[in-house]
């Protein structure tokens, strides 16, 4: 039995992907019996018991234009202090390079723990998006290469991914530790809840599940939609989530007169109502250029349903065109060919959605064996002092 800590930026009730990553880490690692500390940035007063690990939470402020996320101080939090002291680890591990980061680094480097860190994210195209300044965000990603340095090891959720980190000027090795997914079975109740809580009938579904953010792609899936309309397709799309820019993304929809077959359902907390949307889904519309290894699509697939994305992009790794999923170039009007062909062929969709069943999801406790293999190794180095000290190395 270990005794882990899960460091974070994002968690309850924030559910974007690396916070939902992190609540299955701790999840699945206390079922397994080890001892789970997850620590983040304090997001609701609210409380916050029943967790089979440990919440430790230190006070954060939002970020500017991200209200939903909060970064913090942890040392400046005279009882975040004094908890974390009573706490003992034997390794710690980050999922994010920031405030979780730099205080997952301290407390490794205090009490002389092996520190592991998950890359996530396409750091560069955030910092870009948010200074405008190329210059701004070269030297951001810097920081965020010199903390990947300072870990003892580095895990990426793709080899994909993994390329992104290594293009960022990170030369040492990466370990492929992929996501995974909560296997589990949709109550036909849960369908048919769907259809009459959005008047569906019996048309076919375009399902986007993620953040209201134009990052994610989600105008390609609006614009394919329109010429889906003008073509005379039956559909309904869906949209769920929240995010910054979901007040322009209603707008859109109306721009493009599809507002008739377009419903926005905000963030879904329910876990029964989010299976009943993958699984009345004709197909999961996922084109994003940003994520890594989107949880959303592994969802989808649990549920039989097939994703589709852009070819070549670090979210598509997972996907076999025309076997498990489908692929389609980066054009409103060739993610609207793909999804017609899909609309047009039921039984060739439904062979795809099983193979995306069988292929595309790994049950969290999978991965999560293997995950402990690797924090035990590590433990094991360190107490026998062969890991190196890389914690003031700088690049």
């Amino acid at each position: 039995m270990l005794r882990i800590g899960q460091f974070t930026d994002t968690f309850i009730p924030v559910v974007d992907g690396v916070g939902r990553v992190v609540q299955a880490y701790a999840e699945t690692l206390s079922a397994m019996g080890h001892n789970v500390t997850v620590v983040a940035p304090m997001y609701d007063t609210g409380f916050q018991g029943g967790f089979p690990y440990q919440l430790v939470e230190f006070i954060g402020t939002s970020v500017p234009g991200l209200k939903q996320y909060k970064v913090g101080e942890a040392m400046l939090d005279a009882h975040y202090r004094r908890r974390i002291r009573m706490i003992e680890l034997d390794i710690v591990h980050a999922h994010s390079p920031f405030t979780a980061g730099s205080e997952a680094l301290r407390l490794a480097a205090v009490r002389k723990l092996p520190l592991v860190a998950t890359f996530h994210s396409k750091y560069y195209d955030d910092f870009l998006k948010t200074t405008k300044s190329e210059s701004v965000a070269k030297v951001m990603t810097k920081f965020v290469v010199n903390f990947y340095n300072r870990c003892d090891e580095v895990w990426a959720v793709g080899k994909n991914t993994a390329d992104v980190l290594h293009s960022y000027g990170y030369e040492g090795e990466i370990q492929v530790m992929p996501n995974g997914a909560t296997m589990r079975t949709v109550h036909p109740s849960d369908i048919e809840e769907v259809s009459r809580r959005f008047e569906l009938g019996k048309d076919p579904v375009v399902l986007f599940v993620g953040q209201m953010d134009w990052k994610k792609n989600i105008l390609t899936v609006l614009e394919a939609c329109a010429e889906l309309k003008q073509q005379g397709k039956a559909f309904h799309l869906l949209l769920a989530g929240q995010g910054i820019d979901m007040n322009a993304i209603r707008k859109k929809i109306v721009e493009l007169q599809i507002q008739d077959r377009a419903q926005m359902l905000g963030h879904v907390t329910d876990t029964s109502l989010l299976d009943g949307l993958y699984a009345r889904a004709t197909v999961f519309a996922f084109p994003s250029l940003y994520d890594a290894a989107p949880m959303v699509v592994r969802e989808a697939a649990v549920m039989g349903t097939p994703s589709v994305m852009v070819r070549g992009s670090t979210a598509a790794e997972v996907i076999r065109d025309g076997e498990n999923g489908y692929l389609c170039e980066n054009d409103p009007k060739d993610l609207a060919r793909v999804i017609s062909g899909i609309l047009e062929n039921p039984a060739r969709r439904d062979a795809v959605g099983q193979a995306a069943r069988e292929t595309i999801p790994i049950p969290w406790s999978r991965v999560l064996e293997t995950a402990s293999e690797r924090y035990e190794r590590l433990v094991a180095l360190g107490k026998e002092g062969r890991l190196k000290d890389k914690r003031r190395r700088i690049v």
